[in-house]
């Protein structure tokens, strides 16, 4: 036999006799009462061999070495219970538990605290604790949120170290989503499920069931149709579950808020495993200025069906219509002359004026279906398919402010009306396994992905409507011709009238991209596992379908490396990785200095790389999860205008970003939960132009968010006496003093650090839930920017009450 066949002949026989010599352990954990414990972690002492149980109570441990063996199960804030078995080769062992609380005391833990920090996660396309995975995430609950009375998405993120939103939603055509700095780089909502899920506007968190921001660049799994330089942003949906239930809430609260949510989960079959969950929301709400509001509703059905043990299905849809007044974003500089302010003191903005008023509207519609369908091939492999498709739309007016003669305290407003389609369709096929080689457990992720964009933009012309100053005064003179122009009003009839007259947008534009990925977690011993992950991708873009001149296509490899070291098993991580991510560059045309055309440029697709190191525990009985790490994320072939020619582009540019963050989720006793994180940033630009105001060497390229961020919610639930479901919370966030523009031409402007304080107090029994907000309660006066000034609210109140069934 040739040698080379001979050892890949031992080495799959060796797999085999591996495979063949181990046992299984099932069984079910219930509380006293007779109800599922679900989400409590069941494991095999000593080894990294564990199953989460399931909605209805069950679970499954493959793979296990035969012998003497303790299962363990445990959960947050529960007391651990240890069941010691023996395990037979090639038999199935059962191990049952019933804990001694019952399914109400259950709950009180889960709602006191965050998700279990070590619970299985598929972040990495694969089901892996916190401690075995080499990169960092963080986590926000539903029931955190619903505690906080959050009812805009967008604050979910206050409980998150490390990110930061630098624009609210702005509803304009291809990234009218808020904007976040996370670790120096932009993010915005772009995964649902972990399948593409753009808006245009706001999302609703009504189907929310976790929010996860994956931290650093994650191209190698997820592709690089989404900007994720500094992380991914990945909305996880509410689930059917076997049985009847749910809950019907309102919520009111200052600036006009009223909203009414609801969420009801039923079977649909006595014989069969077919489940729905529908949830559904109506929201209205004004704003703190003098004009500006938002109403939507949002319905999310979602349909699941078990054929049998092997088989499943799984269908949701989300409808999502949005109307909005919006704020325009203030831009106070032109980036080419000296600033007139270099702080909000010098600039003396109104903060209770919006410049818009509630006849000027956006509405952002959005559309998403997803479908899954997973097959258990085996014990040891599961087949995933997924197919989604989105529409998302921006359809109204869209204006901002804008410095565009410096030194005369007067900002130009310009209108425009937004009238863009967006379709996305995304097929992906993943083969999951989880075997054994030797005596090493590996897990792995084999992938398929097409992903397709089609935008179709109909929009005006941009038209320039008046002249404004931060205090309000408004008047109608051309900043560069100095004529007195006819006055544009606040009002539809108006500003339509303006825009009437100018060309507008006539775009087709297409493009897709084809991805394959491969990731293999291999435990070299229970505590030491390593991950090694590459994607292989190909962007066809078609550009606009009439014509072929703007055609280009580009390939891009993204690895992923990650060493995991856990000298405590299961209590104690030390980990490194090295991760990739990338983003397509459109070839540009290249003109001479007198403005003659020479050729198109083509370029490579930009590319971002980060190492990082930390530590991650678990410790005192699952009471206290802590993640410390520091990061270094380089991006380079950056494009940038050519120093020796502004009528041409250069590739080469560099941007680096560094820093280090710190997250801790604690119980210290009984009721009490504290959740708590802090980061520290630092983004420059390392290689560009020195006189490009974007890409300047030593300067912050913009958008990158406070240098120190801190944020705080620490909550306490009696669970005895008079008092017991009811509880208290109070926290905050803390942002220090934010460069945004930071420029040696222009000079730099600074946002001032803030401290913002909230706190609730709530009542959180079996059926009936009551809670009461006060946010911001210092009443301080605070802001946020991207290149910008963005006022934020004062002190406000947010009240709900919920009825579960």
């Amino acid at each position: 036999m040739n040698q080379k066949y001979y050892y890949t002949f031992l080495l799959l026989l060796t797999t085999v006799l591996a495979s063949a010599q181990t046992g299984t352990i099932t069984g079910t954990v219930t509380t006293y009462d007779g109800r599922p414990a679900e989400s409590v972690n069941v494991t095999v002492n000593g080894t990294s061999r564990g199953a989460t149980v399931g909605r209805n109570g069950n679970y499954q441990i493959n793979n296990v070495q035969p012998g003497r063996q303790t299962v363990v199960a445990s959960f947050i804030g529960l007391e651990t219970q240890e069941r010691t078995v023996t395990v037979q080769a090639n038999e199935t062992v059962t191990v049952n538990f019933t804990l001694r609380e019952n399914s109400a005391q259950l709950r009180e833990v889960v709602v006191s605290s965050q998700r279990p920090a070590n619970k299985p996660t598929n972040i990495a396309k694969m089901p892996l604790k916190n401690l075995e995975n080499p990169q960092v995430y963080n986590t926000v609950s539903a029931e955190l949120m619903k505690q906080q009375v959050i009812s805009n998405y967008d604050d979910a993120f206050r409980n998150i170290p490390g990110i930061t939103r630098t624009w609210e939603a702005t509803g304009r055509a291809g990234d009218g989503a808020a904007y976040f700095a996370l670790r120096g780089f932009d993010a915005q909502p772009a995964l649902t499920n972990g399948l593409p899920g753009l808006t245009s506007g706001n999302l609703d968190p009504a189907n929310v069931e976790e929010i996860q921001v994956m931290k650093g660049p994650s191209g190698t799994l997820f592709g690089g149709s989404f900007y994720s330089y500094g992380g991914l942003i990945n909305t996880i949906t509410k689930k059917p579950y076997d049985g009847f239930g749910g809950e019907v809430a309102y919520n009111l609260g200052s600036f006009g808020l009223n909203r009414i949510t609801a969420d009801i989960n039923t079977p649909l079959s006595k014989t069969e495993k077919i489940t729905m969950r529908v949830n559904a929301a109506y929201h209205s709400e004004g704003s703190f200025q003098d004009a500006g509001f938002k109403k939507s509703f949002f319905i999310a059905p979602t349909l699941a069906y078990e054929v049998n043990d092997r088989l499943s299905f799984q269908v949701l849809a989300e409808i999502l219509e949005e109307e909005r007044a919006v704020a325009p974003v203030f831009f106070h500089s032109d980036r080419l002359s000296p600033l007139d302010f270099t702080t909000i003191e010098e600039l003396n903005l109104n903060n209770s004026l919006s410049f818009t008023s509630n006849d000027i509207t956006i509405k952002n519609p959005k559309y998403n279906l997803q479908a899954q369908m997973v097959y258990k091939l085996s014990d040891r492999w599961t087949s995933q398919t997924v197919v989604s498709r989105g529409t998302i739309k921006s359809d109204g007016y869209y204006t901002y402010l804008w410095d565009d003669v410096a030194g005369d305290n007067e900002f130009s407003q310009y209108f425009h009306k937004e009238l863009q389609t967006t379709h996305t369709t995304n097929i992906q096929q993943n083969f999951n396994g989880d075997f054994q080689i030797g005596n090493m457990r590996n897990r792995l992720v084999a992938g398929l992905d097409y992903y397709r964009r089609d935008i179709v933009d109909n929009g005006s012309g941009w038209g320039w409507a008046r002249n404004v100053t931060p205090q309000g005064d408004v008047n109608y003179i051309d900043p560069f011709t100095g004529e007195e122009m006819p006055p544009v009003y606040l009002t539809k009839a108006s500003v339509e009238n303006l825009l009437g007259g100018l060309e507008g947008t006539m775009s087709n534009i297409s493009n897709s991209a084809y991805g394959a990925y491969v990731s293999n977690v291999l435990n070299v011993t229970p505590g030491i596992l390593a991950m090694v992950s590459l994607r292989a991708d190909y962007f066809d873009s078609m550009g606009e379908k009439n014509t072929d001149e703007d055609d280009f296509d580009q390939f891009a490899l993204s690895p992923k490396f990650g060493l995991v070291y856990q000298p405590v098993l299961d209590k104690v991580s030390i980990f490194a990785s090295y991760m990739n991510a990338f983003i397509n560059e459109a070839p540009a045309q290249v003109f001479d200095q007198d403005g003659n055309f020479l050729r198109v440029q083509s370029f490579r697709p930009e590319q971002a790389n980060q190492w990082e190191y930390g530590v991650k525990t678990n410790l005192f009985a699952d009471k206290l999860y802590a993640t410390v790490s520091l990061y270094d994320i380089k991006v380079s072939d950056r494009v940038y205008p050519d120093p020796t020619n502004p009528n041409n582009s250069v590739q080469g540019g560099k941007v680096g970003s560094k820093g280090v963050e710190f997250d801790l989720n604690a119980q210290p006793v009984a009721g009490l939960n504290v959740i708590a994180g802090y980061s520290y940033n630092e983004t420059k630009v390392i290689e560009g132009n020195d006189n490009d105001f974007y890409s300047e060497p030593g300067r912050s390229p913009g958008g990158q968010g406070p240098q120190n961020l801190a944020n705080l919610w620490a909550t306490y639930r009696f669970l005895n006496g008079s008092l017991k479901n009811y509880g208290i919370g109070i926290g905050g966030n803390y942002a220090s003093r934010y460069k945004v523009i930071d420029n040696s031409q222009t000079g730099n402007f600074y946002l001032p650090e803030y401290t913002l304080l909230n706190a609730s107090v709530f009542y959180n029994g079996e059926h009936v839930r009551i809670a009461f907000n006060v946010n911001n309660l210092a009443d301080e006066e605070y802001y946020i920017g991207y290149w910008s000034v963005n006022p934020q609210k004062g002190r406000n109140v947010a009240a709900s009450v919920a009825y579960k069934f």
